[in-house]
C-alpha cells in the first residue's frame, strides 16, 4: 500500500502530520535526524498504528504531535489548525497522551485522575464533584469506585496503565496518542488495555494513533497505519492490508522479523 492509497483526504481530517522532521542537538557535533519528511492523516474516530522497530522514530513522531518537543521541519494540524497556533495547555487537553510506563502523580487515584480538570478549573471546588467525575472515568477503564482512595504507587503496573487513561479522558480528549501503552505490562494486562481502547473506539469518536513495534498487536488494533523505519515512512494505507500486500521490500523484510533484529509475533 502506497502513501497515495490512504483513505481519506488532508482536508477531513482531524490530525494531520504533514513532512514533520526532527534532529535532535548535536552536543557540540552534528545534529541527528531523527524523523524525516514524515506525513500522514487520520480521520475522526480511526484507530491509525504507528508501527516500526525500536529505534525508528515512533515516540518521537507522537511527541512532535503533542508539542513535548517541536519538529525541525514541517508541521501538525488540528482540525485544520496548525497545533503552533493553539495554547500549549488547549492542545493538551484536546490531545491526550498514554505514556510506555505508567506514570502516576503522588497522591491517591482521585488525585490522579482529577489532575487535568483541576487545572482547568473543572469540576469547580467540589470534592463530591471530583469523586463523581473520577468514579466515572474510572468506571469506563473496568476499575472500582473504591480506587479513587488508593495511593498510587500501590497499584500494579496493569492498574496503574489503566489509571493512566482514566487520567487522559477525564480531560475530555479528542485524539489520544498512546506510546506502546501495553509493552511493559504481562500478557494479560496488556490485553485488557487493548480490549479497553477497542471498546472506546466502538463506542466513541475518540480519534487513535497507536504505536507499537508488535505485528500482531498492530492488526489487533489499528484500522490503518504506518510502517516507520529510521525516521521514514515506508509506506501506509488500510489495516491489514498494509501486512497482507505490502508494497515494500523493507516492509516484507519487517513484516518477516528480518528487520531490526525484532522477532515480530
Amino acid at each position: 500500500m502506497s502513501e497515495a492509497a490512504t483513505s481519506t483526504t488532508h482536508g477531513s481530517a482531524k490530525l494531520v502530520v504533514e513532512h514533520v522532521d526532527y534532529a535532535a542537538p548535536g552536543h557540540g557535533g552534528p545534529s541527528c535526524a531523527i524523523l524525516s519528511d514524515v506525513t500522514f492523516a487520520v480521520p475522526t474516530g480511526h484507530v491509525f498504528t504507528v508501527l516500526g522497530p525500536s529505534g525508528s522514530g515512533k515516540s518521537t513522531l507522537l511527541r512532535t504531535v503533542d508539542r513535548l518537543i517541536e519538529p525541525t521541519g514541517g508541521r501538525v494540524r488540528l482540525d485544520g489548525i496548525p497545533t503552533t497556533a493553539l495554547p500549549v495547555q488547549d492542545l493538551r487537553r484536546r490531545v491526550g497522551m498514554v505514556f510506555q510506563a505508567p506514570a502516576l502523580f503522588e497522591g491517591t487515584v482521585l488525585d490522579n485522575v482529577a489532575y487535568g480538570p483541576r487545572l482547568r478549573g473543572a469540576p469547580g471546588d467540589s470534592r463530591d464533584a471530583e469523586r463523581e467525575l473520577a468514579c466515572g472515568q474510572l468506571s469506563r477503564v473496568g476499575l472500582p469506585p473504591d480506587f479513587c482512595d488508593k495511593p498510587a504507587d500501590q497499584l500494579s503496573g496493569g492498574e496503574a496503565q489503566r489509571v493512566c487513561l482514566a487520567r487522559a479522558l477525564a480531560n475530555e480528549p479528542e485524539v489520544l496518542l498512546l506510546d506502546e501503552p501495553t509493552a511493559s505490562l504481562d500478557p494479560a494486562a496488556a490485553r485488557l488495555i487493548e480490549d479497553l481502547l477497542l471498546r472506546l473506539a466502538a463506542d466513541t469518536d475518540l480519534t487513535f494513533v497507536f504505536v507499537t513495534h508488535d505485528l500482531a498487536q498492530a492488526r489487533r488494533i489499528g484500522d490503518h497505519g504506518l510502517l516507520l523505519v529510521d525516521g521514514r515512512v515506508i509506506e501506509q494505507g488500510p489495516l491489514p492490508g498494509l501486512f497482507d500486500e505490502p508494497d515494500a521490500e523493507v516492509t516484507r523484510l519487517f513484516l518477516e522479523g528480518r528487520l531490526g533484529g525484532e522477532a515480530q509475533a
